[in-house]
Parts: structure tokens; C-alpha cells; sequence
């Protein structure tokens, strides 16, 4: 689809899937305990990879990549590393300290990137946007803390403890997501979505691969066991190249932050499939803090008018 023809209640709806397909991120990755954080990353993103450039084969739209990422190599390469960083401290996060604090503090990206926006770029939010992401981020926290009530601590920690390690890694991760999305900003409006997406999944996956060996102190694992090989799959296709590419896609239409708070979606998607593949129930300050962060993203898809 040609870029000018994208509305913004098409970017908005992309952001809005996107987010809610994240969160099916946690689910698969409650099945890989015995990957650790560098396979689990590298794999879904060559899966990513592989599901792509499926498409753009068949669709016969996979001989002018080459061509493109050549001459767009420079910022295909740091959009790949600053991809590839995301993943790896998130992941990190999420082993290293509670689901909890890597949950809140992974949410703070849409502040990093209003920041960034700002005094970088020069893209002043309304007051209406910032009431927005506020309101968002608040109803994210509240939904965390629902979440940790319920589950207990046994769950919450999942055999992690609080830890100013994996607290940085979490934010890290958040920044250096602020970081893509507003450096992915402008070339969004260049090409087609997944002759984009397929360069940065590549670099990603090599920028995983190269530091594997300095940050596990091992090489990559290759999983063989079905009982790996599906919940992979499973998240290389709908949270990485469903839903970070529909992530991405809706930079065309959206400001950096606004694409970054649509991310917030993803506790509820997760809750969602939670309650329906394992019956936990999420608790009653879920429906507020559900309410706050749906209610955000009414004010950031008005203040963008």
C-alpha cells in the first residue's frame, strides 16, 4: 500500500494490534526455561526473518531488496543493533529480576521517547498526548500490581528476586527501544513495510549471534525438542513478525511515542490468553488499570489530530 494512502486510524489500529500481540511474548517464553537469553532471541528473529522473506518471495517483491539495503545500510544496521539490544535486555530482565519490575519499568519507553522526540527531534507532544501516556503508563503499573496480587510471590518472582541488575536491564530495554523508534521514524517512509523489516531482522539476529558467545560465555543452542522447537515458533511469528512489523509499520502515521505507548497493550493481551489457556484469572484492579491504559490511547489517537 502506498505510504500516503495510510491513514492515522490505520497506523492506529496497527499499533493497537501490534500491542495486543505482544503479549503473547510472555506466554511462549513461560515454555523456553531451558533456552537461555541469547537463543531465545536469535531464533525468533530468524524465524522472523525466514516468515518475511516467505512473503516477499511469493509476492515476488524479494529482488529489489538488495538494491535497497544497500543503499540504506547505515541506518538498517543501527536500527538491527538497536533491535537486537532491545531483545536481549528485556529477555535479560525478565530472568534477572521480578516480572514485576521488569514490567514497569520496560513500560517507561513512551517517557524516553517524548524526551527524545522533543529535544531531539523537535516533535512536541499535545497536552492531550502527554495526558495520554501518562494516563496509559499509570493504568500499566496498576495492572502490574493486579497481576502481582494475584499470582503470589512464588509466581511474581518466578525464582528471580528484586535486583538492580536486571532493573537496569529493563530499563535499558525501554530506552533503547525509544531510541528505534524514533531513529526508525523516517525510514519507515522510504519503502514497504517488510522490504524494511526483513534488513533490520537480519542484522538483529547477527548483532544477537555476535554477542552470544561474550554475553552467555557459550555459543547459540540449537533446539531439537518439539517441546521448544513450537513455543519458538510460536514467537517468532506472532509477536516478532506479526506484531513488531505492524509495530514499526505504524511509525508511518504515528509519532515515536505514540506508537511506544500502544506497547502498553500488551499486559492486557497477555492477561487475556492467561485466563484462557491457564485459567488465571486477572484481579478486579485489572479492569481499572485495563480502563486507564485504553483510555490513554483514546487521548494520544485525539491529541494527534
Amino acid at each position: 500500500m502506498p505510504l500516503k494512502s495510510r491513514t492515522r486510524k490505520l497506523t492506529l489500529i496497527e499499533g493497537i494490534t501490534a500491542g495486543t500481540l505482544f503479549g503473547t511474548a510472555a506466554i511462549f517464553i513461560r515454555f523456553l526455561p531451558s533456552l537461555d537469553v541469547f537463543s531465545i532471541a536469535f531464533w525468533r528473529l530468524i524465524i522472523a526473518c525466514c516468515i518475511l522473506a516467505a512473503i516477499l518471495l511469493f509476492s515476488g517483491k524479494l529482488s529489489g531488496l538488495k538494491d535497497y539495503a544497500i543503499g540504506s545500510l547505515k541506518e538498517l544496521v543501527v536500527l538491527g543493533l538497536l533491535l537486537g539490544l532491545h531483545f536481549i535486555f528485556f529477555i535479560s530482565a525478565v530472568k534477572d529480576t521480578t516480572i514485576l519490575n521488569a514490567t514497569v519499568l520496560v513500560n517507561t519507553t513512551p517517557i524516553f521517547s517524548v524526551f527524545i522526540s522533543t529535544f531531539i527531534f523537535n516533535l512536541k507532544p499535545s497536552r492531550l498526548a502527554v495526558a495520554g501516556i501518562a494516563i496509559s503508563i499509570a493504568g500499566a503499573c496498576v495492572i502490574a500490581y493486579a497481576e502481582s496480587t494475584v499470582a503470589g510471590s512464588d509466581v511474581v518472582f518466578s525464582g528471580a528476586v528484586p535486583s538492580v541488575k536486571g532493573d537496569m536491564e529493563a530499563v535499558l530495554a525501554a530506552f533503547v527501544e525509544a531510541v528505534y523508534l524514533n531513529y526508525g521514524k523516517k525510514i519507515r517512509g522510504q519503502r514497504a513495510i517488510l522490504t524494511i523489516m526483513l534488513p533490520i531482522y537480519m542484522f538483529a539476529a547477527v548483532v544477537v549471534g555476535f554477542l552470544s558467545p561474550i554475553g552467555a560465555r557459550k555459543g547459540l543452542e540449537l533446539p531439537t525438542e518439539p517441546g521448544v522447537i513450537l513455543p519458538l515458533l510460536g514467537l517468532g511469528i506472532l509477536p516478532t513478525a506479526a506484531a513488531h512489523t505492524l509495530y514499526f509499520s505504524s511509525l508511518s502515521n504515528l509519532k515515536s511515542f505514540e506508537t511506544a505507548t500502544m506497547a502498553l497493550l500488551e499486559p492486557i493481551g497477555a492477561a487475556v490468553l492467561g485466563a484462557v489457556l491457564f485459567g488465571e484469572l486477572p484481579a478486579p484492579l485489572f479492569i481499572l488499570g485495563t480502563t486507564l491504559v485504553l483510555l490513554g490511547i483514546v487521548f494520544i489517537a485525539k491529541g494527534g489530530k
